[in-house]
């Protein structure tokens, strides 16, 4: 059969992505079992935990599918307390997660950089400096991501949502805030100081093809990038994009389609981090175990404290908003067991593919 000779290939181009990408219900447990065959070779049966704190949903930017878009007047807008992050991280640390994960809408004034890096030495000297932290923040000056650097962020997620230029321009509206180039630039500049780098798309969104999917992943390649969070696209009513819904895939369709592109990515890059995001639990209750199943290796349980965590809405029926702390770290825990893998507490879980690649740049 087809899908088995391309899944024995060394390499993919992007007519052969395009195939597996449109492979069939019977065709897929091929696809799933290759991509796990890979991760069990090349990065083995740990899952890693990033505690998520979603610090703020406050954004400059108006991004055309995003639910806290600047301007979606309909938003309860917050803004933890350094005290607030601390104590979410220090839950973190105590409970062994090795890392931790600070969100934010974009900002990019003087004042919010100069708190993020006193909040990266609060969070450090309340956990003995043990704790991973990564950043995903948005687009920022190259000073700026050296200061967080130097003050010991040690991954950053900026996602590229969609990696063509002309798909990125219809999901952005033109008012001077969005532009694909500085996008590229600033993982450009994470890249160059030495931060592990993270990127994603979305799947499924309007106006996207399979062959847009197909150059997402070979681009993600080519970035070189050292992990990836990446899921379904789900609508958001509050959103420009919500125009569009009738004539997208049908949401157990973009869900499948999330996993064959977390399995091919994996197959792709074997070394590198793969969220299992829950985006993908939105749809499915089972989603991010499926995820973890076809290559997926990082899980981010939800830290932030309850009472803000329905404000921070990126699109709807997003899940664990009324359960604790400690209810979701139970539950994540009981669903990695029921995939076989075991969680690597205590550990940072950072990229074997980070090492290879800082290898290879000082030779």
């Amino acid at each position: 059969m087809i899908i088995d000779n391309l899944l024995n290939k060394e390499t993919l181009n992007k007519d052969e992505l395009v195939y597996l990408l449109g492979c069939n219900s019977d065709e897929m447990p091929k696809l799933f079992s290759k991509a796990a065959e890979v991760k069990d070779r090349y990065i083995g049966r740990k899952v890693y935990f990033r505690g998520l704190i979603e610090m703020s949903n406050i954004c400059r930017k108006n991004c055309l599918y995003c639910g806290i878009r600047s301007g979606n007047t309909k938003v309860h807008r917050y803004n933890l307390t350094d005290e607030e992050v601390v104590k979410a991280a220090s839950f973190a640390w105590e409970n062994r997660y090795g890392s931790i994960a600070i969100q934010t809408g974009e900002v990019n004034t003087k004042k919010f950089t100069s708190r993020i890096e006193q909040l990266l030495e609060k969070i450090n000297k309340a956990t003995n400096y043990e704790l991973g932290i990564t950043l995903s923040l948005g687009e920022q000056t190259e000073e700026t991501y050296r200061r967080w650097f130097n003050k010991g962020a040690i991954r950053y997620l900026l996602r590229i949502e969609a990696s063509n230029r002309d798909l990125y321009t219809k999901l952005h509206p033109n008012d001077g805030h969005h532009d694909f180039d500085e996008r590229l630039q600033c993982l450009k500049a994470l890249k160059r100081i030495g931060y592990q780098v993270g990127t994603g798309v979305m799947i499924g969104l309007p106006f996207q093809t399979l062959e847009h999917l197909a150059d997402d992943l070979l681009w993600m390649q080519e970035m070189d990038v050292d992990m990836v969070g990446m899921g379904p696209y789900v609508e958001h009513p509050d959103t420009p994009l919500y125009q569009y819904r009738d004539s997208l895939l049908p949401i157990t369709e973009r869900f499948n389609l999330a996993l064959k592109m977390t399995a091919l990515l994996r197959i792709l890059m074997k070394d590198i981090n793969i969220v299992a995001p829950t985006a993908l639990q939105a749809i499915d209750p089972l989603g991010r175990e499926k995820a973890i199943k076809v290559g997926a290796n990082v899980i981010m349980p939800n830290i932030t404290p309850g009472a803000y965590r329905n404000d921070y809405k990126l699109y709807e029926n997003k899940p664990c908003t009324d359960d604790s702390a400690d209810e979701c770290m139970s539950c994540i825990e009981a669903r990695i067991r029921l995939t076989g893998d075991e969680i690597g507490y205590g550990e940072h879980g950072n990229s074997k593919h980070y090492y290879r690649r800082i290898r290879n740049d000082n030779q």
